[in-house]
């Protein structure tokens, strides 16, 4: 690990010692304060170094081992055929001192994830690219994979679409409803609902806006890499194969400006971390949300897969189609969600129908897939219908399984992409 770890540790340290017996020491005199402040620092500093020369990672053939620990030495073997992401994460300050933050997503659920912190920004790059090599069956000498670019988001598209939004526009036509209200009747008691609505509007714009400034998506034989973040600049890796599923989200009002929200459920990111990473283009015109759906399952068109609607009367808004290759489900009135799963990739497929919905004749479709924000359904199908839906994607998913491969060292058993059309 990079030396810096050590002060930021000695600091971390004081600042708690300060804030916690270091109040207490103080009215013991600033004599007795400083040397044992003194004592303390020094003995953190000892700490930090010896810990900090026993934590050290090494790649050994296909195999990533990270040895931590003074006291209790402990050493995490990680095979990297169960690499699932690759992130170099690099707060501001880390930004400022050139150092950066090497998270790796296994499979294996909550404790699935390595961090390596801190790392000089050209180690963590490196150490990215041949772990992805490693993963992808080949050397990890092997030169940085070239990129191609998809799409950058405009700024002032990113800026439209937060503001363009039912929730954002009605909040605020009542900021200015209270105010107004306020001013005109001099009462200063509007303002125990304009501040909350206030700090709200803020927050909804203050988040997403620094999150996703400066978003840029590429197309690389070691998979989707998205770049976006300013006060975190984050480099995202998602290699080929671990999307299981997507979703194109569009708002109401995001319609009328023909834009969409791409989310995924993405092998190895679990909880809060898959919430986290789960947005794979935040904001874009919808051919390419569509275009970047067809990158990620290879031969397929989902914007050409037949949708067939419920009966009348019966959860109209809900269809659902199969092309032999994907599920695709589609809900909402008001936001319209298109859910895609690929049918190699669909772990169960249910039929449920509760006492009412038998007696109507209607079932739910489940097609379940790794947690994620995405769970495609389809309601309000005939029970026949629902029964051949659910029939036909078990036997396709299943022929589909045994005719392909896992995703394991992906560049040894298939032709690199090329750059896209």
């Amino acid at each position: 690990m990079h030396w810096s770890t050590v002060p930021f540790q000695v600091l971390l340290f004081t600042v708690v010692f300060l804030a916690l017996p270091g109040v207490m020491l103080m009215q013991f005199g600033a004599i007795v304060f400083v040397s044992i402040m003194s004592v303390a620092a020094l003995g953190a500093t000892g700490y930090a170094v010896l810990s900090w020369s026993r934590s050290f990672f090494e790649l050994n053939e296909d195999h990533l081992i990270v040895h931590t620990g003074l006291v209790r030495q402990l050493s995490r073997e990680i095979p990297l055929s169960r690499l699932q992401a690759v992130d170099v994460v690099r707060p501001l300050l880390m930004q400022i001192l050139g150092l950066a933050e090497l998270r790796v997503e296994l499979a294996g659920g909550d404790s699935g994830e390595i961090r390596l912190r801190y790392l000089s920004h050209g180690t963590a790059e490196r150490l990215r690219a041949s772990l992805l090599a490693h993963a992808a069956g080949l050397s990890g000498r092997t030169p940085e994979a070239p990129e191609w670019p998809f799409y950058r988001l405009p700024f002032g598209l990113l800026l439209g679409a937060l503001t363009f939004r039912v929730p954002v526009l009605s909040a605020f036509a009542l900021l200015v409803a209270l105010l107004v209200a306020g001013y005109m009747f001099r009462e200063l008691g509007v303002l125990g609902g304009a501040v909350p609505l206030l700090l709200g509007l803020i927050r909804g714009f203050h988040g997403p806006l620094l999150r996703y400034t400066d978003f840029y998506s590429s197309l690389s034989p070691d998979g989707l890499r998205l770049r976006y973040g300013i006060f975190q600049a984050r480099m995202q890796t998602v290699p080929p194969g671990r999307v299981q599923a997507v979703r194109i989200v569009e708002p109401m009002l995001w319609r009328v400006l023909g834009v969409a929200r791409v989310e995924a459920n993405v092998a190895g990111y679990v909880g809060e971390r898959q919430m986290d990473s789960s947005t794979l283009l935040p904001v874009a015109p919808r051919r390419t949300a569509f275009a970047l759906v067809n990158e990620l399952f290879p031969g397929t068109d989902a914007a050409r897969v037949a949708l067939h609607r419920a009966a009348r009367g019966r959860s109209g808004n809900e269809a659902v189609g199969t092309d032999g290759g994907l599920v695709v489900t589609s809900h909402g009135t008001f936001t319209r969600v298109v859910e895609i799963v690929p049918e190699a990739r669909v772990q169960t497929v249910r039929l449920t129908a509760g006492p009412l919905s038998r007696w109507r004749g209607i079932a739910t479709v489940h097609v379940d897939t790794p947690p994620g924000p995405i769970r495609a359904h389809a309601a309000g199908r005939d029970i026949g219908e629902a029964r051949r839906i659910v029939d036909g994607i078990a036997e396709r998913g299943q022929g589909a399984r045994m005719s392909g491969t896992g995703p394991e060292r992906w560049a040894t058993r298939s032709e690199r992409p090329g750059p896209p059309s």
